[in-house]
């Protein structure tokens, strides 16, 4: 399937809104490309001048990824409660960025000079779990943040938790994720 498929229902999810107008013809799709059935987790990602405008996404695939990537574009797009909701002035403005995430696989380590032998930076999009405290940061965020002291403390923070949580041996997950870009 081409990936621009995949942008151009995000950003009709998004429109949809706008509009009112129904936008997506869902069967269409499906007996099209039959894997857009297949249960999916996607991160849509807004920017706006270069500039984050939204996020919002499934770590776990537990819908059809075209079901997660219609919910998550308009999550981005209006439910963010970090962000206002878009509106139809600033819809041109914003491009869009899709992370198709693989399964998130618990790493084993012994104490935070085992992990960091383990994590790779760029690569790895990470979930941190300590008690109700969870927090995750898609591979993309190492471009911001590209040392594992600052990752992982914007992290603990990003969960509610102190910077040094490390120091607590929280649980960690690691994903990787095909990013598909407008």
């Amino acid at each position: 399937m081409d990936k621009r498929v995949l942008l151009d229902i995000a950003r009709k999810a998004i429109e949809e809104e706008l509009t009112g107008k129904k936008l997506i013809d869902r069967d269409a799709l499906v007996a099209k490309y039959p894997e857009l059935l297949e249960n999916g987790a996607v991160f849509v990602t807004l920017n706006k001048q270069n500039h984050l405008r939204g996020c919002i996404g499934s770590i776990i695939a537990h819908r059809p990824l075209i079901d997660d990537l219609i919910y998550n574009a308009k999550a981005a797009a209006f439910s963010d409660p970090r962000f206002n909701p878009l509106k139809p002035d600033e819809y041109k403005d914003v491009s869009i960025e899709l992370s198709l995430l693989t399964p998130p696989q618990e790493i084993q380590y012994t104490n935070i000079t085992d992990l960091k032998a383990k994590v790779i930076p760029n690569v790895d999009g990470i979930v941190l779990r300590l008690g109700n405290h969870q927090a995750t940061y898609l591979p993309s965020v190492w471009e911001q943040l590209p040392t594992f002291e600052l990752f992982f403390s914007s992290l603990c923070q990003k969960a509610g938790l102190p910077s040094n949580c490390l120091e607590a041996h929280p649980v960690i997950y690691r994903y990787r994720a095909n990013k598909i870009e407008e």
